[in-house]
């Protein structure tokens, strides 16, 4: 009888990624100490005085030594040097804004909204219209709906006109192109975004508008805006107070000093403010390992979660006040003020585990890689509700 062998056939099975479990917010607060939720008043006004300090000391420098100095380059450079660390410490300022806007300076409303006002009016913030919106964005992190800043699209660019879909696509993976659309995003995103409400989700306003109403009433200087709702009205005309002081004094500094040192003095810094400012918010949503969420799909911990601790050394910690570095316990928790939030931060990372996202490469260098790469997202078919960063 002849002998049958027997043969085997290995199937190979795809594994599907296991489904992450995600601790409730309860949870995750009970592994914080109790005293991290605590604001100090003396730390607080500590910083605000140390921070406009050092505005008012490189004020006082430039004003002081720059014009004197005869070699107009060695001058025009003096300038620029002036208009970068100027820039540094007045994002430092607006930080410190944004910790009163989260209610993370003091435990007193009240002076929270007066610091935060004053602070933010002196660097052309709308104090009150960011407050709101950007509560907003922090209630929906993540959700593609209803997020407030730098909610992706989720179908590749598409053109009405040949002409330009053609240049588009022989144009597409040059650098001189990233480098022209990067120049744009970060010089003028923070402007787009207060006066047309840019990358806020279709269902963030507070109310539908369309047609030319559509274009004219999102701006966050609107008291009427759709992307407040009518009691809030008031607050933002404040901010518009605000706005107006700040441009009445430059006003009159320009008379007195002139026109361009007053744009050398204010307006430079001011674009480096909100350059960094764009740069901080757009790298702490956008990584290709991190979700969206459908509304279906979304809870407040996995949008909260769908952001990432980077880092930029000195300058990040000592003169950003660490938001750069610790904007996941931030997320969470946004009245953790910003001195407690390295202790916070340990704390949930046991509980938090593969959750937690931190990435430590050049903060500048993945700038440039993430909005070079990330385009728009797709349905993550291995997760349910969720939308992972589509590769080409």
């Amino acid at each position: 009888m002849a002998s049958r062998q027997r043969t085997s056939t290995t199937v190979v099975v795809e594994q599907k990624p296991k489904q992450q479990e995600f601790p409730d917010i309860q949870t995750i607060r009970n592994a914080i100490p109790a005293h991290c939720f605590q604001p100090s008043l003396v730390t607080s006004f500590y910083y605000v005085f140390r921070d406009l300090t050092m505005v008012a000391g490189l004020a006082y420098a430039a004003l002081t030594y720059i014009p004197a100095i005869p070699e107009p380059l060695y001058r025009g450079v003096a300038w620029m040097l002036y208009g970068w660390l100027q820039g540094l410490v007045c994002t430092g300022v607006w930080i410190l804004g944004h910790e009163c806007g989260h209610g993370a300076f003091s435990t007193h409303s009240r002076l929270n909204n007066i610091v935060g006002w004053t602070l933010h009016s002196f660097l052309l913030v709308p104090y009150f219209s960011w407050k709101y919106s950007h509560h907003r964005h922090h209630r929906f992190t993540g959700n593609i709906a209803k997020d407030m800043a730098f909610v992706p699209p989720t179908q590749p660019r598409s053109y009405t006109s040949s002409i330009l879909a053609n240049l588009d696509e022989l144009f597409e993976d040059t650098p001189i192109r990233q480098v022209v659309g990067l120049i744009a995003h970060q010089l003028f995103g923070w402007q787009v975004y207060l006066f047309l409400n840019a990358s806020a989700g279709k269902a963030s306003k507070q109310r539908e508008v369309t047609g030319t109403e559509g274009w004219l009433r999102v701006s966050h200087f609107d008291p009427f805006s759709a992307v407040f709702r009518p009691n809030e009205s008031l607050y933002i005309f404040i901010s518009d107070v605000g706005l107006v002081l700040m441009l009445t004094a430059l006003y009159f500094a320009s008379r007195s000093i002139g026109v361009s040192t007053t744009l050398l003095l204010y307006a430079v810094p001011y674009l480096w403010v909100h350059h960094w400012l764009v740069a901080i918010t757009y790298l702490h949503h956008n990584h290709p390992e991190v979700h969206h969420y459908t509304e279906e799909g979304w809870t407040f911990v996995k949008g909260a979660l769908a952001t990432i601790d980077r880092d930029f050394g000195f300058i990040g910690k000592h003169i950003f006040h660490g938001i750069i570095e610790k904007h996941v316990v931030h997320h969470l928790f946004p009245r953790i003020p910003f001195y407690k939030a390295d202790e916070a931060t340990e704390a949930i990372k046991p509980v938090l585990g593969d959750l937690y996202h931190c990435d430590d490469r050049s903060f500048l260098g993945q700038l440039w890689t993430v909005f070079g790469t990330l385009k728009y997202v797709e349905t993550d078919p291995h997760h349910k509700g969720a939308l992972r960063w589509a590769t080409k």
